[in-house]
């Protein structure tokens, strides 16, 4: 069946054409703080990993150098050994996917327990939980480090103190942060309490919007409260999980300001994330074109990360 051309009239036209041109200028912007401000350094980015780009000469074209150096460029040690790439590269992504795999799961696992308790209390329980554990959030990354750099102190820590002076649960005080063997396990126990709060508010709303029809029929017909969850809310909030996932996927890899404040990548690199070695390439070093190529690698494994996530949120 064809269909039937409808043509406005020149006044209708006109209109149209003025509510699309209002609509344009107040994007416009936006738009031009999205072209300035990621489209062209998403893009200068990676241009610049092509080049040895250094402070004090001018940029020298040497194509996929930087990446060669950085994953697969052969060196022989003076004992003889051989390694293939930047070893502290290999350190810095190692690190980094422990934060990754660890903190993302429990951030995950804990904020969907805390929600589903306190979503069952009165409204202004449920408010004044969701601002507590919000709180770490928009308080500020610098004021949570120095509070948490205080209690890990070697020397009148409250940890030290608690655990040695009050309990007697090791016989001398522990450098938190300069010990390679604590140190990462201290960043992602910060990164998890700051990191929670946005989670725990969204799944409190999920739980809000589950279909409570859905739920008392399910108990009508003999369910408890586990089998009602598994099988009737949780499904309704595969959504807002697969956010949450994504999110915290994304803000791990970025991990950066901890590292800076509290350990600078040490001791001995046991710190060390991908993030922090651009930083430290780019404007410690100079190697703009090296720390640029490291940028785009992490951002392709954080693509592939996400689109694995959205598949498998999809199919489930």
């Amino acid at each position: 069946m064809a269909t039937k051309t409808v043509k406005l009239s020149k006044t209708t036209r006109r209109l149209v054409w003025q509510e699309n041109f209002a609509a344009y200028m107040f994007l416009l912007p936006f738009l031009i703080f999205f072209v300035g401000f990621v489209l062209y350094p998403m893009f200068m980015c990676v241009y610049t990993s092509f080049f040895d780009a250094n402070m004090g000469k001018e940029d020298v074209f040497i194509g996929f150098e930087n990446y060669k150096e950085l994953m697969w460029e052969k060196t022989v040690n003076a004992d003889g050994t051989v390694t293939y790439g930047d070893p502290i590269f290999w350190t810095a992504l190692k690190n980094t996917m422990i934060i990754v795999l660890v903190s993302v799961p429990i951030t995950c696992a804990f904020s969907l327990w805390v929600a589903n308790i306190i979503s069952k209390m009165n409204v202004a329980a449920t408010s004044a939980f969701r601002c507590i554990f919000y709180l770490p959030v928009v308080t500020g990354s610098v004021a949570v480090t120095v509070v948490w750099k205080w209690m890990l102190s070697k020397f009148g820590g409250i940890l030290n103190y608690v655990g040695n002076n009050m309990m007697g649960l090791y016989d001398k005080n522990i450098d938190f942060l300069g010990d390679s063997e604590y140190a990462l396990w201290c960043i992602i126990l910060i990164l998890l309490t700051t990191s929670v709060g946005q989670p725990i508010v969204l799944y409190v709303s999920a739980l809000d919007n589950v279909d409570k029809s859905l739920v008392e029929a399910a108990e009508v017909d003999g369910a408890n409260s586990t089998q009602a969850f598994w099988k009737i809310k949780w499904p309704q909030m595969m959504p807002t999980t697969l956010y949450i996932l994504v999110i915290t996927t994304i803000n791990s890899f970025q991990c950066f300001a901890l590292i800076q404040l509290l350990t600078s990548g040490g001791p001995n690199n046991s710190t060390m994330t991908i993030m922090y070695y651009i930083y430290y390439n780019a404007f410690k070093l100079y190697r703009y074109g090296y720390g640029n190529a490291m940028g785009v690698i992490l951002a392709i494994i954080i693509a592939i990360l996400s689109a694995v996530q959205f598949k498998l949120g999809q199919e489930k």
